[in-house]
């Protein structure tokens, strides 16, 4: 589940990635109101539902026949500040990325495996997880660092020799060069150059994907790590 939009009295608007149809909107009938048939925590960040659904490929939004939760205490848990955080991180980079019905199984199967998984609080996980998305979505970054091209270009999404205007400085192209050979790093690096790393992928996620742009829940993630 990546996002949810009231309609009519009762209903909702969602946005889901789905294994076999990729990125889908559907209408759900009877959620709001008390005497909905379907619970609304079913439809927190990343829920993992299963469903069955209506694919008219004629029309845009289709309907869910049936739908319950996967993993129920998944649903029903209560996260703390820094994990729900993640959860919203994670949420907003995928309905921002992805495009509709346009399958993405091994990107779909990551996502999976993530959220079967006890809450990663990692310091890690933002940077490998868009980095991860990216890859999935044909943008990687090309991994050509070297002593000669030292400078992550955002424009090019490779190393250059030389600096410009949309180059990063050595210290944060060598962290992400550690990055892409790896995605949990041995090194410490500080919150503050992570933070910019952070910062710096989104907006390379904005030069690449077109839709891709008023990005915030990072913002907030950023906030709780301090």
């Amino acid at each position: 589940m990546l996002h949810t939009t009231p309609y009519s009295e009762s209903s909702l608007v969602v946005k889901v990635f789905t294994r076999q149809l990729g990125l889908r909107s559907y209408i759900i009938k009877g959620v709001r109101g008390r005497g909905g048939r379907v619970k609304q925590n079913m439809f927190q960040p990343l829920s993992n539902l299963d469903m069955v659904v209506y694919n008219n490929e004629k029309t845009d939004l289709n309907y869910i026949k049936e739908i319950s939760p996967r993993n129920i205490s998944a649903c029903q848990r209560v996260n703390v500040s820094i994990e729900n955080a993640l959860r919203f991180f994670m949420t907003e980079v995928l309905y921002k990325a992805l495009r509709e019905a346009e399958p993405v199984p091994a990107l779909f199967d990551y996502v999976d495996a993530i959220n079967s998984q006890s809450p990663n609080t990692s310091p890690h996980l933002p940077i490998s997880f868009l980095l991860t998305v990216a890859r999935h979505l044909g943008i990687e970054p090309l991994d050509n660092y070297c002593s000669r091209d030292p400078y992550f270009c955002l424009e090019e999404g490779r190393f250059v020799s030389a600096a410009n205007a949309t180059t990063l400085p050595q210290n944060l192209s060598s962290m992400l060069h550690v990055y892409l050979c790896t995605s949990l790093p041995t090194s410490h690096f500080p919150l503050e150059e992570r933070t910019a790393l952070i910062d710096t992928l989104i907006s390379y996620f904005h030069l690449h994907l077109s839709g891709f742009s008023n990005f915030h829940s990072h913002e907030i993630l950023h906030a709780l790590l301090k």
